[in-house]
This record gives structure tokens, sequence and C-alpha cells, in this order.
């Protein structure tokens, strides 16, 4: 199926970042955030929402973002954040953590959403399904993707049980049955129901 090429920019002449972040809904493992701010004549027919790429698609994807972009960064918050914050507030965390390490300010914000917590000094923009409507928070979503999806590999080839290589931490039949026979990990976010019923998942590793 092909996808409608995104807006490049809601303000034109404005400085605009693009705000996404991935693994809100994971069982396990940190919640990623980007923030972009691509060049102003960069197109694409090819760039969109994450969810809609295959793996080797984003990953392409990323190294032309990356090429194509004024500033690009990643915030991360961990599992130990978002069990003591909750994912929302986690995921403002790492949104505000990506914006601060940009090389250079942006004028407005555009967050894919329909939430935030203002980010002082910038004005902003919550867009619902915006990952499918401008180039730059589809940019955002991608390096947020790819960089959490990374990092899951990483853990996996420490937790290997999990299946994290295939399923990056989401609530998959597989993760969930893994999680029942093996237990959960230090990785596991304890403030997610992680089976239908918890008994004793967490181990003290």
């Amino acid at each position: 199926m092909k996808l409608e090429p995104l807006k490049a920019f809601l303000n034109e002449g404005v400085t605009e970042a693009g705000v996404d972040e991935a693994g809100r809904g994971c069982l396990a493992g940190p919640v990623v955030a980007a923030a972009v701010i691509l060049k102003p004549d960069y197109r694409s027919n090819v760039l969109n929402d994450s969810k809609k790429l295959n793996e080797k698609t984003r990953n392409q994807l990323r190294e032309e973002i990356i090429q194509n972009c004024l500033a690009w960064a990643v915030g991360i918050a961990s599992v130990e954040e978002i069990d003591k914050i909750n994912i929302l507030n986690a995921s403002f965390l790492a949104m505000h953590r990506a914006i601060a390490q940009l090389n250079m300010q942006p004028k407005h914000l555009l967050i894919d959403g329909n939430r935030f917590k203002p980010y002082e000094g910038i004005p902003h923009n919550c867009i619902i399904g915006g990952d499918g409507k401008y180039l730059s928070i589809a940019a955002a979503s991608v390096l947020a993707k790819t960089t959490r999806d990374s990092l899951m590999k990483e853990l996996h080839a420490e937790f290997p049980a999990y299946g994290w290589d295939v399923n990056k931490g989401y609530g998959t039949l597989q993760h969930r049955e893994s999680i029942r026979l093996q237990g959960a990990n230090i990785h596991h976010r304890k403030s997610f129901r992680l089976l239908p019923e918890q008994l004793s998942l967490f181990d003290n590793n």
C-alpha cells in the first residue's frame, strides 16, 4: 500500500522540531524519545509513522534522516523512572531530555499525541497521529524506534529467554509465556500488569 507524502511543516519559515517516543506500551525496557529538526528542503515519499514501516526500511531511513537534518537527539527514561513517576510522565521526561540535547534550539515543537508537559521557552502543538502527518514527527518516530529496538536487542543478549530481539519488550503471547515460566527480571516494568494474575514474578537479581 502506497502511503501519502507527509507535510513538511506546520508553520512555514519557523524552525520546528518533531518529537515522538517509542516503547510506551511495552512490558520491559526503557521508553525512548527523539527530537528532530529536518532541513527545510527535505522531502520524502517513504518516511512515515515508524509503525507502518518494516525494520529494513526504518533502518535505511534512520541514516537518511541523520544526513538530512539540522539537529537530532534521543532521550531515555529508565524502567526505574517509569515505575516511579508512571509511563506518561516518563514519556514526557524522555521527550524533554531529547529536546534539551538538540545542538540548536527550535522555535516550535510538534508533539505526537494529545498530551505533553510544556517545555520551558518553546511553544508546542500536540498532534494526534502526528507521526503519520508531519515529516519531522515521523523522523522522530523512526529514530526513537530504531534506537529502542537496538537497546532491546542488547538486552536480549543478556536475557534471551524473553525473545526481546523479536518482540522488543511488547506483550506478545510468547513474551508473556516466558514471564510466566521464567518470572520477571530487572528490565520488566513493575508498575505494569505483566500477566492476568501477578504472583511472585520478580526475583531479587
